[in-house]
């Protein structure tokens, strides 16, 4: 007996050419953006296919969320290192007479 779905790769490629229609009425600019965010999908397919959700809709916008959170996280990261060299205890003394 084969399987009684397809699987979350096969529902995705649909999924995804049903958008394209979203992404061809956006701006040259948007469009870039937009296939960035399918482009998470199609790279973090196999954990969104693990998760077994009956809405391949609902695992993509997970997907996308989650890459949103994993960068916001990474330049929050970034910002707090960048602010501690920033800080005047990290500058080189000014000279100082006594």
């Amino acid at each position: 007996m084969g399987r009684t779905i397809p699987s979350y790769r096969i529902s995705l490629e649909e999924e995804l050419k049903r958008w394209r229609r979203f992404q061809k009425v956006l701006r040259m600019d948007e469009r870039a953006i937009f296939q960035d965010m399918m482009d998470e999908c199609i790279r973090h397919a196999s954990a969104a296919g693990a998760a077994c959700s009956p809405s391949i809709a609902d695992a993509m916008f997970l997907t996308i969320l989650f890459a949103h959170h994993q960068a916001l996280k990474q330049l929050q990261e970034r910002i707090t290192e960048l602010s501690k060299l920033a800080r005047p205890e990290n500058q080189f003394p000014q000279n100082q007479h006594a």
